[in-house]
């Protein structure tokens, strides 16, 4: 049987935030796209509803889906470096209490770190929606009579 530990227990921080700093550049890169496209939105360019929900709602569910899921990628990080804190107290066969909250403070940075990258992006997330709905809002009315 293979022993992945040793592996885990070398890489899971860099695997872990990697992915969580992947997360937090695909935010605030399609937020940014997003905030562009808020800024130089003209409603006159729109003569369909359809089309006009299309381009104001593009990116808003991948913003979401990362805001939501962040959580859970740091939460995985926590799990993995407590059994691997476990793991190292096993196969040591001491149980110091200093090595013991040193390696569950280290694992707990994992979920600190998917925290930090969910609330900016459901934040984020919250104010496209917003300006979605004003933008789709105000068409509707200015286009009731038509």
């Amino acid at each position: 049987m293979v022993d992945f530990m040793p592996f885990l227990n070398e890489y899971i921080d860099i695997i872990i935030f990697g992915i969580l700093g992947s997360m937090s550049f695909i935010v605030i890169t399609l937020g940014i796209e997003r905030m562009i496209f808020f800024i130089r939105f003209k409603e006159e360019k729109y003569d369909d509803l359809h089309k006009l929900k299309i381009d104001v709602s593009r990116n808003l569910t991948c913003i979401g889906i990362i805001g939501s899921n962040a959580p859970y990628v740091g939460l995985l990080g926590t799990v993995v470096g407590i059994i691997i804190t476990f793991y190292n107290m096993g196969q040591s066969g001491s149980f110091e209490t200093a090595s013991i909250m040193t390696g569950l403070s280290l694992a707990l940075k994992a979920t600190a770190l998917g925290i930090l990258v969910a609330i900016p992006s459901l934040v984020i997330h919250d104010f496209a929606i917003r300006a979605a709905n004003k933008r789709i809002d105000i068409f509707q009315s200015n286009h009731k009579d038509k």
